[in-house]
């Protein structure tokens, strides 16, 4: 009887688990049996691992082969144990030696032939195993860089079992053939990016820190919409959702796709949690294992809740909300998602995360992402236009209207009508506006003022500090808020409301490079909040 054991990684969302692959080799009639709770894709490895194995020169065992993987209770998917269940029935085979594969973390999929091919989720996977204590693993060629991100632990890429067998017993590791001719198309790729998974998502050139900045959409390309403009300066410096109304052609769509840019760069551990979201999605490019900028998500209006939050058969996969982690949600056409999928997003908007259940089990995944919404008045668009010929009936416009829930809107701090764009704006004899660099430029230092303030406390931005710590802790100067306490007596404002003013008042500060917050600021803040004229102007180049 022949008995040994390896490990791999189950993969729940975002999060895993690091499971015990055990093979256990007994006499009798050769059968090769799989338990452990294994979904289909996991039950057909035993005819992979069987010609991967004797395909690369191994002789397979003719015995009773019983394959177990612990916990038993964990849902396990995919093909990623097959490295694992291979090395496991090695060991029971004493073809190596079985305490050589007790302590490894093996994941990756095996072809017929013998050859290694990558898989997704390789970084939660190996983070997982490093929590867990293991400090060796042994992951596709294809995949090692991206397994590498985490520090403190051994990574072997290998490109075939024939090459892991070699390392194993010591001897001298053989040639793989070439990889593809260049132009050819790379099978090894097939699964690891999933077509249409990230369908919607910015992960264009340059997201993971390559490329030039010509490629970057410019805010001097929008043509006036300072007030727009401003607002997105705010989004950007505190982190604020940001809801944009008005006609077909205003610009909406276009300021939207440039508040990523104006983002700051993610931070390491910012860069881990996107690039681990996205490479279970099957959406990591293909030798950028890294994304250091903010991603971009824009799903269409006709989204489910499913696709929204996350969801899908068996164990939930996630959705838009966490393919935005860490960076921007755009729903563009806002009144034409389905009402009960936008009212979806009011718990991860609060929390930064979404708790998804489902008969496989409850995964939490991450979704702290900066919402804008954009929409027209009306269903013709011609609403707010003088002279346009808008035929909508007043009960047509205020249902259009009302498909975006009170509640929802509540948490949105800032809220502005874009104009339609004046003709001397459009030809330029407006002068043109800043770019995205000088933009970004004062975002940064704001954030850089917001970080040395927030250093000892478990928040980063303006928009994450509750209200009582603002009322209390990091008060505005006196007086300051008169005109806001006089809204929310007259019923302008709710209690959430107010918080979330004070909130804007200090990334405006921020801009300005204030200590905190006056009557100005507040006022800028209550203007973007309510869409209220209150003769708050500020001078160019003096922040919003």
């Amino acid at each position: 009887m022949g008995f040994a054991r390896a490990c791999s990684v189950a993969l729940v969302g975002v999060d895993g688990v690091v499971v015990e692959v055990q093979a256990d080799l007994e006499p009798g009639v050769a059968a090769f049996t799989l338990v452990g709770l294994p979904d289909k894709t996991l039950v057909e490895s035993r005819d992979r691992v069987r010609a991967a194995v004797v395909n690369s020169g191994a002789a397979w065992p003719q015995k009773k082969l019983t394959v177990g993987l612990s916990p038993a209770s964990v849902p396990k998917s995919g093909a990623g144990f097959d490295l694992a269940v291979a090395a496991a029935v090695l060991g029971a085979a004493e073809v190596v030696d079985p305490a050589a594969i007790a302590d490894l973390v093996l994941i990756g999929e095996l072809g017929l032939d013998g050859r290694v091919r990558p898989v997704r989720g390789v970084l939660p996977a190996v983070l997982a195993a490093a929590e867990a204590g293991y400090r060796q693993v042994v992951v596709p060629q294809r995949c090692a860089a991206e397994a590498m991100l985490v520090p403190d632990v051994s990574v072997l890429g290998v490109r075939s079992l024939r090459q892991l067998i070699a390392v194993l017993t010591g001897e001298p590791v053989p040639e793989e053939e070439p990889p593809e001719p260049p132009g050819r198309p790379d099978p090894m790729l097939a699964g690891l990016v999933l077509p249409g998974a990230g369908l919607g998502t910015g992960l264009a050139p340059g997201r993971s820190g390559q490329g030039d900045a010509g490629d970057f959409p410019d805010l001097a390309d929008v043509a006036g919409q300072h007030t727009a403009r401003r607002a997105l300066e705010v989004a950007a410096g505190g982190g604020h959702h940001l809801f944009l109304s008005g006609p077909p052609g205003a610009g909406k769509t276009m300021l939207a796709e440039r508040l990523p840019w104006i983002l700051p760069p993610l931070t390491r551990q910012e860069s881990v949690e996107v690039t681990a979201v996205h490479s279970v999605a099957g959406i990591l490019p293909p030798g950028e294992p890294l994304v250091v900028r903010p991603p971009y998500c824009a799903p269409h209006h006709s989204a489910t809740m499913q696709s929204l939050v996350g969801g899908g058969s068996g164990v939930p996969r996630p959705g838009a909300v966490s393919l935005a982690h860490r960076g921007v949600l755009f729903l563009d056409e806002a009144a034409e998602f389905h009402s009960r999928a936008l009212d979806a997003l009011r718990q991860p908007l609060e929390s930064g995360h979404v708790v998804i259940a489902r008969a496989a089990g409850v995964v939490r995944l991450p979704a702290r992402f900066l919402m804008v919404l954009a929409a027209n008045p009306c269903p013709c668009g011609r609403h707010t236009l003088h002279g346009a010929g808008c035929e909508c009936p007043p009960s047509v416009i205020r249902r259009y209207q009302g498909r975006l829930s009170g509640p929802l809107l509540d948490r949105v701090d800032l809220r502005v009508e874009v104009e339609p764009v004046t003709r001397s704006d459009l030809l330029g004899q407006g002068g043109r506006g800043e770019s995205t660099a000088a933009v970004a430029d004062r975002v940064r230092e704001a954030r850089d003022r917001a970080a040395v303030r927030l250093a000892d406390t478990p928040w980063r931005l303006n928009s994450e500090v509750p209200g009582q710590e603002l009322r209390t802790r990091w008060r505005a100067a006196p007086g300051a808020l008169a005109q806001a306490e006089r809204d929310l007596e007259r019923g302008l404002l709710t209690a959430r409301g107010l918080d979330r003013v004070l909130r804007v008042a200090w990334t405006v500060a921020d801009l300005r490079g204030r200590d905190r917050p006056d009557a100005l600021d507040v006022a800028v803040a209550l203007e973007l909040r309510t869409g209220i004229a209150r003769g708050a102007t500020l001078t160019a180049g003096a922040g919003p």
